[in-house]
């Protein structure tokens, strides 16, 4: 008998069957229908020895430092502060865009000040910010809006910026400085031997079992446990009772090439032309030396693993549904991205996940009360 079958082994499931094996002793069967453990954070050794990403570039950064405490019992780290560099009008220029962007875009020598004097001259004020669209267009203005945001926004989203959420854009600040770094969060490192790495010495507790290549639903009539920690889609789990919840998903075309060096930056965005999104190079978010170097495409697509809810309020709508039969359905707990409808960054997960351990020790300890 288990005390918990945990549904998925990315972020949230691998975190709490850690603080439940270990700080509760509670015996935990994981279960995933992928044949490795660590979820979307998956990284593995390609055939030339390159650390790569399977499902797209991770980085880890955040300003929560319990959540960089915890992990860091599992990793040692190495500093990284990452970089994007944006193809426009045949030239890379740094995103977020600041000042150096501007600068270089359109030839000019601005400072901090004047520039942003320009960004105030360009805006087009919005008496709401509702959507995507408003949000760039009332920081920046029209041209850029349409340069960098709008058909970048469009092929991963498959909608007009002006039809999505205005938390899309919102997560891209404007700088009116040279600050190139994609993020400014106080902890910025990735786990120095990678996250898959991470993973396993999270999940080497006794009192843990993994199955890998297996449906939970066709074992949990077999295998007895008390409760459920579920981090899969939460229609499927409903069995579609509503309908789908739209996702957009990715396809990876990874390559390798015969020299040290591919690209100027970490990621290059192509925001106006080719099929793909962006292009990501390993090496520099590992580190690793090596006379070769991995690359891979970004090609949004409708149809495959839901990686990101699309945020509509139809669609926040059609969650609400199936968040009140979550929240009606004993001995089954939710957690993640998936489970919970919304874009989470890796550590936004993990504070979710100890958040819902704390509420699961609280329960325990009340229980052991109750029957002394």
């Amino acid at each position: 008998m288990f005390d918990y079958l945990i549904v998925g082994a990315g972020f949230a499931g691998s975190v709490l069957a850690e603080r439940l094996a270990s700080q509760l002793e509670k015996k935990v069967l994981i279960v995933d229908r992928r044949n490795h453990i660590a979820g979307n954070a998956y990284d593995h050794y390609d055939d030339n020895g390159i650390l790569v990403h399977r499902y797209g570039p991770h980085i880890f950064h955040t300003n929560a430092r319990d959540v960089f405490e915890y992990l860091s019992q599992f990793t040692e780290w190495r500093r990284y502060e990452h970089r994007v560099l944006a193809s426009v009008d045949g030239q890379l220029v740094p995103i977020p865009i600041n000042l150096d962007t501007i600068n270089k875009l359109y030839g000019l020598k601005l400072t901090s000040f004047q520039v942003e004097e320009f960004f105030a001259s360009v805006a087009e004020p919005r008496d709401q910010i509702l959507t995507s669209e408003d949000v760039v267009v009332s920081k920046v203005g029209r041209e850029l809006y349409e340069k960098f945001f709008r058909n970048y926004t469009r092929k991963q989203w498959d909608m007009d910026p002006s039809e999505l959420d205005r938390s899309v854009t919102a997560r891209v600040p404007t700088r009116i400085n040279r600050d190139d770094r994609y993020f400014t969060d106080t902890y910025q490192a990735m786990p120095l031997h990678g996250f898959t790495r991470m993973f396993e010495r999270m999940l080497t507790n006794p009192n843990i079992r993994i199955m890998l290549n297996t449906d939970y639903r066709e074992i949990m009539n077999v295998i007895p446990f008390k409760e459920m920690i579920y981090t899969g889609p939460v229609d499927e789990f409903f069995d579609y009772r509503y309908g789908k919840l739209p996702y957009r998903s990715l396809q990876f075309k990874h390559e390798t090439h015969d020299k040290p060096v591919f690209q100027d930056a970490p990621v290059v965005n192509y925001p106006n032309e080719h099929l793909y999104t962006r292009i990501t190079e390993f090496k520099y978010l590992t580190g690793q030396e090596h006379n070769k170097t991995s690359i891979v495409y970004e090609y949004p697509r409708a149809e495959g693993d839901p990686y990101y809810p699309v945020p509509r309020p139809e669609n926040a709508e059609l969650y609400k549904k199936y968040k009140a039969l979550a929240d009606a359905t004993p001995d089954v707990h939710f957690v993640g991205r998936l489970a919970t409808y919304k874009y989470y960054n890796m550590d936004q997960v993990v504070a979710q996940a100890l958040t819902i351990f704390k509420q699961l020790s609280s329960k325990e300890s009340l229980e052991v009360v109750i029957n002394r």
